[in-house]
């Protein structure tokens, strides 16, 4: 099974990263349904953050994360896929 992504000059990787993008979306959006409300909180930030708040914050922070680390060590991008995904820990836990 061969998908053909010239259509658009995506590489896999590319096309990889949006649709991790998308199965994030779905999966709070069913988190959302079995667990309406998203259980509001007042983190770090000092202002009140929902789950989906959360995410987004994750995700900015993450872009911001991987072009810092293209720019200042412009080698393989698995260590910042690590760092992003600590990142993300921490927001979901303590904003």
């Amino acid at each position: 099974m061969s998908f053909d992504l010239s259509w658009m000059a995506w590489t896999w990787p590319t096309a990889s990263f949006f649709l991790v993008i998308a199965l994030l979306l779905i999966g709070m959006s069913v988190w959302e349904y079995v667990s309406p409300g998203g259980n509001p909180r007042v983190g770090l930030l000092h202002f009140e953050t929902t789950r989906g708040d959360r995410l987004f914050i994750s995700l900015l922070g993450s872009a911001f994360i991987h072009l810092a680390w293209l720019g200042l060590v412009g080698f393989s991008l698995w260590w910042a896929l690590a760092l992003s995904v600590v990142y993300a820990i921490l927001v979901f836990r303590y904003v």
